[in-house]
């Protein structure tokens, strides 16, 4: 599955401003929550938190992929989200984060959950990606860079 199937320009926020871990979980679940209508950022912002409960989603470098799984959701979604300042996100390299990348997936997709993580580890272990990423002004330009990215992996595999 390509990684911008995921996401929309719509589900993407450039140079968010946040204070904390817990504003851009909710700030990720606004954007979710803007694509299905049968689910409130609270249930969401409950998925995500919950998996962070468990253990910190962040990769380190600056990036985290925080993800939940949701009974009754229909198939795979996503959000993105670079941050104007760092927040404390509790990473495996103890550095802060300002790249985010959410994902929800229907409560019973445990191998499509995995794969999908796989792919985005991949995709956000690439420095200079990040570094284009962080430099996007815009959704627009966020997107296309990951479909970009999408587009390349794809030709190469």
């Amino acid at each position: 599955m390509r990684i911008s199937e995921l996401l929309s320009p719509e589900r993407i926020a450039c140079r968010q401003d946040s204070s904390s871990k817990k504003r851009s979980l909710e700030i990720l679940s606004a954007l979710l929550a803007g694509s299905l209508p049968e689910f409130t950022e609270g249930e969401i912002f409950d998925s995500l938190i919950g998996r962070e409960r468990l253990g910190s989603t962040g990769l380190g470098q600056g990036v985290a992929l925080p993800h939940g799984r949701i009974q009754g959701l229909k198939r795979p979604l996503a959000a993105a989200m670079t941050l104007s300042e760092s927040v404390d996100y509790d990473a495996i390299d103890r550095q802060p984060v300002d790249l985010m990348f959410a994902l929800l997936v229907p409560e019973e997709s445990t191998e499509e959950h995995l794969q999908i993580l796989a792919r985005l580890a991949e995709m956000f272990i690439d420095p200079d990606f990040c570094a284009k990423l962080r430099d996007c002004q815009d959704s627009e330009q966020c997107f296309k860079l990951i479909s970009n990215w999408d587009s390349h992996q794809q030709l190469s595999a």
